[in-house]
């Protein structure tokens, strides 16, 4: 994959491997930029992290691309991506819902890709999850009193999730959250024609939290999203926090409730790395069978 604009690649240390494009829709806030790099950088460590658990051990080459146009970004063609075999869509402040030009680009290049390569899988974490959900037609909008969700939060599994995730203690597992908009309901067949009325069958949502009945959506061996951050940690919580103060669209007042409990739970352990070894399994083929 190539483009004048700046395109890393994070090399592979295995035999097999599998080449996974990150679509970075956000800059990191600046001290977290600097201890753990872009967003790309967090996923290709917690993605080779899982790869190094994977049995056997699993490579992960990870191709990094900025997209927000407004910052600098550049939303490849379709003929830009290359030998891929997965597409992870980051995290933003920006809405998944919004009309800004490149979020529009970003949806007709999913659609692209979901028509024209049906070998690439998708996954996406919060905004990413939210637009590739908006690109197979489901809809986006403010959770119930447009209600944050912040930090630690406890996500009942399906059957389908419980399988994915390897049968946890209790069918829950924990991720941080950081969002106000959700995905009111999964893609299907009524909702777009890149999904088959045969392959409603295949479509799943892995789990729920009190606040969010769409934590994730499965369709088999093209798409497995997560609307709660695999990759954060206590840190990256509190500051993404001072981003969405500093930018107004949380309330110190409005939504105390949340802040505190954020506060609070933010250093608690949460099950990343599993969910990381999901979706690379996923990636890779292994769970075709769910």
């Amino acid at each position: 994959m190539s483009s004048s604009n700046e395109t890393r690649i994070k090399p592979a240390v295995a035999d097999e491997y599998v080449r996974m494009l990150v679509l970075e829709t956000d800059r990191q806030h600046p001290d977290d930029h600097q201890e753990r790099g872009s967003f790309g950088d967090v996923f290709d460590n917690l993605f080779k992290k899982a790869g190094h658990a994977h049995d056997p051990p699993l490579g992960v080459e990870t191709v990094i691309r900025f997209v927000a146009e407004e910052k600098g970004g550049s939303v490849p063609s379709i003929e830009e991506i290359g030998d891929i075999h997965c597409i992870l869509i980051s995290g933003s402040m920006y809405d998944a819902h919004g009309d800004d030009s490149w979020i529009l680009k970003l949806v007709d290049l999913i659609q692209a890709i979901w028509k024209k390569r049906p070998d690439i899988r998708f996954s996406g974490v919060c905004f990413g999850h939210q637009i590739l959900c908006r690109a197979l037609g489901a809809k986006i909008d403010s959770t119930a009193d447009s209600k944050w969700e912040l930090a630690h939060t406890p996500i009942k599994l399906t059957p389908i999730g419980a399988r994915l995730f390897n049968n946890p203690k209790d069918g829950v597992i924990h991720l941080h959250q950081m969002h106000q908009d959700h995905v009111v309901f999964p893609p299907s067949s009524s909702t777009t024609n890149l999904i088959p009325e045969q392959d409603d069958r295949d479509i799943h949502v892995w789990g729920a939290s009190e606040t969010t009945e769409v934590q994730g959506v499965y369709i088999r061996a093209r798409l497995f999203t997560t609307q709660g951050h695999l990759g954060f940690d206590e840190d990256m919580v509190h500051r993404q926090i001072e981003l969405r103060l500093e930018a107004g669209s949380i309330d110190k007042e409005e939504d105390k409730e949340q802040l505190e409990s954020a506060k609070r739970t933010a250093e608690w352990e949460h099950d990343g790395v599993v969910v990381a070894g999901a979706i690379l399994r996923f990636f890779h083929g292994d769970d075709d069978q769910i």
